[in-house]
């Protein structure tokens, strides 16, 4: 790879590197570390890392990251503290996009890296396996998984939304 595949990997591919490092740590300050690292990372190994085969690379090397930041962290919260709503006497309206994100970082890192990757990046489930490291089946697997569990978090909410008759 030159420098000219270098820069324009920089400018097709930071930004969605960088929305799913966030969305897997949720700290802006960490996920912009991050994203700079497998950008340094792409370039130290520039002579052996094909242009073509560089976005790959690069969100492989992001997830490797994301799991190695996560564990130093080992923060765990429980749910019940994460999704504290409102009194409903409050008539105030949860943002559900907030709660969606909160639940997203509650799940397994396999889970959450897989559905981030699917659905917030469009890769494919032969991609996604290639930059986790997993089969097809055990990414489809993990996103099904991932996918009930929030569809279970928002319809668990029972008072989302305050109706009054």
């Amino acid at each position: 790879m030159n420098r000219f595949q270098y820069n324009t990997c920089v400018d097709q591919y930071a930004d969605g590197l960088f929305r799913f490092v966030l969305a897997s740590l949720r700290n802006r300050m960490e996920a912009e570390d991050v994203v700079q690292d497998c950008f340094a990372r792409v370039w130290e190994r520039r002579h052996q890392v094909e242009y073509d085969k560089a976005k790959s690379y690069l969100f492989t090397t992001a997830y490797h990251l994301v799991v190695d930041q996560t564990r130093k962290r080992h923060q765990e919260v429980a749910v019940e503290q994460l999704f504290q709503l409102p009194d409903k006497g409050a008539n105030a309206y949860p943002d559900v996009n907030e709660i969606l994100h909160k639940a997203v970082a509650t799940l397994p890192e396999a889970q959450r890296s897989a559905v981030l990757l699917r659905d917030y990046e469009g890769y494919s489930y032969q991609e996604i396996g290639d930059i986790t490291g997993q089969t097809e089946a055990q990414v489809k697997t993990n996103i099904f998984r991932a996918r009930t569990a929030l569809r279970n978090v928002i319809k668990n909410m029972d008072n989302l939304i305050d109706i009054e008759p």
